[in-house]
C-alpha cells in the first residue's frame, strides 16, 4: 500500500509561498509521465514541407524516434544511420554520415528538397569534423538543402534546450531574399494562430500579408518566409530563432510574449502598431469581451477545481492568475521549472494564493503518486499532464498555448474550458497519441 501522504511530504506538493524561483524542485532522476501529447524534435522538423530527416545516433537512442516517426505515419521522410562501437574506434565517423547519407538518397529514387541530419552527443564529444561532412554533401548533392539538427542531451541544462535548438535550425534553410516590407512572419510555433485574434486582424488590416511554417504546404512556400521584413514570435523558445534570422536574413524581430495579463497584451498589440504602423484593436471592446467569456466559463466550472500544466502553455503562473482573478478554483500548477516571463505572476501568486500547491512531473515519485491515487474526476485540467496526475476526463487538450494568442485567444480558451466542464475526454486514449496534432 503505498502512503501518498508520505511521498507528497517528500517532495512533490509545495505550496507556492514556499517554493523558489525559476527551479522549484531538484533536479535529479527523472519520470516520463505516460502523457504523450507534447513534441519533440522529429515533430517540429517535420513542420519543413517536402523535406526529410536522418538521424545518426546509436542504436538504443535510434528507437524513440524511430517510433515516433512510425506512430506519426511518416516513415518515407525518415531514415536512420546506426553508430556502432567500431566507427567510434576506428574514427570513420565522418565516413559513416557521408556514405550512410548517400546510400540513402540514392534509394529514395527522388531526392527531398531539404535535408536534415540530427547527430547525437557521441559525434560532439569524439569531435567529429560536422564541417567537413556537410561541405562534401552539399558538393555531392547541391540540388539539395542540408541542416544540422542535434539529437544531443547534454544540451538538456545548457544555455540553449534542444527544443530551441530545434526551433532555430528549422528557419535555418531560409535563403536570403529581397525584403517586402509589408510582410511579417509568425515563427517558433507549433499551432497556428487562431484566425479571430486581434494580433492577425491588426497586421491585415494595416495591409500586412502573414506567414508562418504552419501554413506551408511547400517547400517554395517555406522559402517565401524569407521575404518577410520582420518575424513575430512569443514562445520563449523561438527566442534563438528570432534573433538568429535577424542577423542572417536582416529581419527585424518582435517578442511578443504569451500572456493572459490584460495590460501586459495591449501593451504587446501597442508596441507592434508602433513600430510597423498598424491601427491599433479596439482593446476597451476585446476586455470586455473577455471579461464575459471569463465570467461565463467561471459559471460553467462552478465547484470544480481546476489544475493546470506547463504543456498546456509557456505561462502556466499566468494563465493560474487569471483564472484566480475571476472566480476559478485552482487548486494546483503542475511545472518543473518556470521562464523569466512568469516571475511577476510568481510573486503575485505568492503574496496573494501563497496555498496554490504547485507539483513537478519528472520527480521520480510522481509515478507512485499517479499509480496509487484515487482519480480525482471532479477536477477540470487544462493540459494532459495535469489530467493525467489528477485522474480526470474532464480537461482541456492543448499545447504551447494552442496558437491562442490575445484576447481573442483567451475568449477561445473560455470556449474550451466550458466544453471541458460539460463534456468528458476519454483521457487514456488522447493523452497517448504521441505529438497530438502533428501530420506528417
Amino acid at each position: 500500500m503505498i502512503d501518498l501522504r508520505a511521498v507528497e511530504d517528500s517532495g512533490t506538493c509545495r505550496p507556492i509561498s514556499e517554493v523558489p524561483f525559476p527551479a522549484p524542485f531538484a533536479s535529479g532522476v527523472e519520470y516520463a509521465a505516460p502523457a504523450r501529447g507534447p513534441w519533440n524534435i522529429v515533430h517540429v522538423g517535420m513542420l519543413i514541407p517536402e523535406s526529410h530527416q536522418i538521424f545518426v545516433c546509436a542504436q538504443g537512442c535510434l528507437r524513440g524516434v524511430v517510433l515516433t516517426a512510425a506512430e506519426m505515419g511518416a516513415g518515407d521522410r525518415f531514415s536512420t544511420i546506426t553508430v556502432r562501437e567500431n566507427n567510434v574506434l576506428d574514427g570513420d565517423m565522418e565516413r559513416l554520415i557521408i556514405d550512410g547519407t548517400t546510400d540513402i538518397l540514392e534509394k529514395l529514387g527522388r531526392h527531398p528538397r531539404a535535408l536534415l541530419i540530427y547527430t547525437s552527443c557521441i559525434h560532439h564529444f569524439i569531435g567529429c569534423d560536422l564541417e567537413y561532412v556537410y561541405k562534401k554533401l552539399r558538393e555531392r548533392f547541391p540540388d539539395i538543402d542540408f541542416t544540422d539538427c542535434y539529437m544531443n542531451p547534454i544540451m538538456r541544462k545548457s544555455k540553449m534546450s534542444p527544443d530551441a535548438k530545434m526551433r532555430q535550425q528549422l528557419y535555418s534553410l531560409l535563403k536570403p531574399r529581397e525584403k517586402d516590407g509589408k510582410s511579417v512572419n509568425i515563427i517558433g510555433n507549433i499551432a497556428e494562430i487562431h484566425p479571430e485574434s486581434e494580433l492577425l486582424s491588426m497586421l491585415r488590416a494595416g495591409g500586412f500579408r502573414v506567414r508562418d511554417i504552419c501554413w506551408c504546404r511547400t517547400y517554395d512556400e517555406y522559402q517565401e518566409m524569407a521575404e518577410s521584413a520582420a518575424n513575430i514570435s512569443w514562445n520563449p523558445a523561438a527566442v534563438p530563432a528570432g534573433e538568429t534570422l535577424a542577423e542572417r536574413l536582416g529581419q527585424e524581430h518582435f517578442y511578443l510574449p504569451l500572456s493572459y495579463d490584460f495590460g501586459e497584451i495591449t501593451a504587446n498589440l501597442q508596441r507592434l502598431s508602433d513600430a510597423l504602423g498598424l491601427p491599433m484593436a479596439d482593446v476597451g471592446a476585446l476586455k470586455k469581451k473577455a471579461e464575459s467569456s471569463l465570467e461565463r466559463a467561471a459559471e460553467a466550472v462552478k465547484g470544480m477545481p481546476v489544475s493546470i500544466d506547463y504543456t498546456a502553455t509557456p505561462r502556466p503562473l499566468g494563465l493560474a492568475k487569471l483564472l484566480l482573478e475571476h472566480g476559478f478554483q485552482v487548486e494546483s500548477v503542475y511545472a518543473d521549472s518556470f521562464t523569466a516571463e512568469d516571475k511577476p505572476d510568481y510573486d503575485w501568486l505568492r503574496e496573494h494564493c501563497g496555498n496554490l500547491e504547485i507539483h513537478p512531473t519528472i520527480h521520480p515519485k510522481m509515478g507512485l503518486l499517479a499509480a496509487g491515487r484515487t482519480p480525482r474526476k471532479n477536477v477540470l485540467a487544462i493540459g494532459q499532464k495535469a489530467a493525467y496526475f489528477n485522474g480526470t476526463n474532464h480537461f482541456v487538450n492543448l499545447l504551447e498555448g494552442g496558437g491562442l494568442y490575445g484576447f481573442a485567444g483567451i475568449c477561445a480558451l473560455c470556449d474550451l474550458i466550458e466544453e471541458a466542464a460539460r463534456e468528458e475526454k476519454d483521457t487514456r486514449s488522447i493523452i497517448q497519441v504521441k505529438g497530438w496534432g502533428c501530420c506528417g
